[in-house]
């Protein structure tokens, strides 16, 4: 009968709601128990110092022309690193590598989509932000994340250890106009007359603003989309990447520069992927000109970000306590042996990156030419807040500055596991860049002292079997190092 059937009384509903509530989320991936940011710990030192890092998408050394401020605000009043390197130069990897001090084969992100790269081979919980969040500090980050992240149901999600989240979900990441924004959770729409890089310079000085004046410490990332070309973009386009409408036109005449390496008229010495491309016609040295002013115009709004940031920090007084960094997730080609664009390879136009550091702990004005890996950051930053991580980077800090410059390791260990790229382990050293690919035994070799535009591979020369052998038993060494067996 009716009157005998089980009524649930407050505390039975209650329990019923909660198994239902539990069962959505384990059926809906938990996104919504992701979007909600952490609280920092509750201990933390109140004279450590903050961290901010600007870092750009697929940018070229040669383009910091269009950044005077930045070259001015960092490297004017702190320190040019010269010879700075991605150990692998592509954005998911080497965002990896940022965030943990470990190179690919260590974090196990080994390309930009799944199931060996992307967003979801990355574990979250073991990198940076945890790490700085475990000692008290305010964490933020704004823009683009790691290549995957945010698609579908997760584009609310916001990553382990982050405080303050303002990340790019995969639809918006490489539109300038008309995106989303997951805003701690909420995603937050802006209209084709907002552009990117200037929304994400307003959310970051917004919480530089915030943070400043408290005694709590606070870290934050910024990566912008620039100068990364426009997804969807047509080939008539006459930009790609779409730059600020304030700056478009700002460099209308310039080409892409035309080195001996552009266009190489010699590549027989070279791999494979390489050897079997023709000239570059006309059309294509065009749109490779095309490409070269809009990243140019593109770095202007990313400049203005970066002075932006610098002065609400001189104006709460944060400036003195603060380290700023700026840098690149990698380099990019542009016509230099052939390769109409790309990235993931030895040659220089690839694996160099820009990075500027001035704060507390680093000299004024100096140059540096020590080989520097993006490994070396997450080391630097947890030696600067005196943090401390659960795994062993591979890579060294900075500091004490004077100590290490007069120690520093010899070398850098290049790696690239994307199949159509040729697969190859190799190293960066101040004289050489050296690579041994896994097909057909082919290796490259080149004297940057006397071949800085890498035309000559004398892997084959007689003169080099010396330094050939010696650098080969330096990548036998590295090839699966760890911690401290990386330097």
């Amino acid at each position: 009968m009716l009157g005998n059937r089980w009524r649930p009384g407050a505390a039975g509903v209650l329990l019923v709601l909660a198994a239902v509530i539990a069962l959505a989320l384990i059926v809906g991936g938990r996104d919504e128990q992701r979007a909600t940011p952490v609280q920092p710990a509750a201990e933390y030192k109140e004279d450590a110092l903050n961290v901010v890092v600007v870092m750009t998408d697929d940018q070229a050394v040669d383009t910091m022309r269009a950044m005077p401020r930045t070259r001015r605000l960092l490297g004017g009043k702190g320190v040019t690193f010269d010879n700075s390197f991605v150990s692998y130069p592509l954005c998911c990897p080497s965002r990896a590598s940022f965030q943990t001090g470990q190179y690919a084969h260590n974090h196990g992100v080994l390309d930009n989509h799944p199931p060996n790269g992307g967003y979801q081979a990355f574990d979250a919980k073991r990198a940076l932000p945890v790490w700085l969040s475990d000692a008290g500090y305010r964490t933020g980050f704004v823009g683009k994340f790691l290549n995957g992240y945010g698609k579908g149901k997760a584009a609310r999600e916001v990553p382990p250890g982050w405080s303050d989240w303002y990340g790019l979900p995969a639809s918006a990441k490489q539109r300038p106009f008309g995106f989303e924004l997951n805003e701690n959770g909420e995603l937050v729409s802006y209209d084709d007359g907002e552009y990117k890089t200037e929304v994400l310079e307003d959310k970051a000085v917004s919480l530089v603003r915030e943070w400043a004046g408290g005694r709590r410490p606070f870290f934050l990332w910024v990566a912008t989309d620039a100068p990364h070309k426009d997804a969807g973009t047509d080939e008539d386009a006459d930009r790609d990447p779409e730059p600020a409408p304030r700056d478009r036109g700002r460099f209308e005449r310039e080409k892409a520069p035309r080195g001996e390496s552009f266009n190489e008229r010699d590549t027989s010495d070279k791999p494979g992927f390489v050897r079997g491309k023709r000239r570059l016609n006309a059309g294509e040295q065009e749109q490779i000109d095309k490409v070269y002013r809009s990243q140019l115009e593109s770095l202007i709004a990313v400049d203005r970000l970066v002075k932006s940031i610098v002065q609400q920090l001189r104006r709460r007084g944060e400036l003195e306590n603060t380290v700023v960094m700026f840098t690149s997730d990698n380099g990019f080609i542009r016509g230099q042996h052939r390769i109409e664009s790309g990235k993931a390879s030895v040659y220089d136009e690839a694996i160099r990156v820009p990075l500027l550091v001035r704060g507390p702990g680093f000299p004024e004005a100096e140059r540096d030419g020590r080989v520097i890996g993006n490994v070396d950051l997450a080391p630097t930053i947890l030696d600067l807040a005196g943090a401390k991580a659960d795994i062993a980077p591979d890579g060294l800090s900075l500091l004490p500055f004077e100590a290490r410059r007069a120690s520093w390791r010899p070398n850098l260990l290049l790696e690239v596991f994307e199949r159509d790229k040729g697969n190859f382990v190799g190293v960066r050293t101040p004289r050489y860049a050296y690579a041994e690919y896994t097909k057909k035994d082919k290796r490259e070799l080149y004297d940057l002292y006397r071949d800085p535009k890498q035309l000559d591979n004398l892997a084959g020369v007689p003169a080099y079997a010396e330094e050939l052998d010696r650098l080969h038993e330096r990548v036998t060494e590295l090839r699966d190092c760890a911690g401290a067996g990386c330097r």
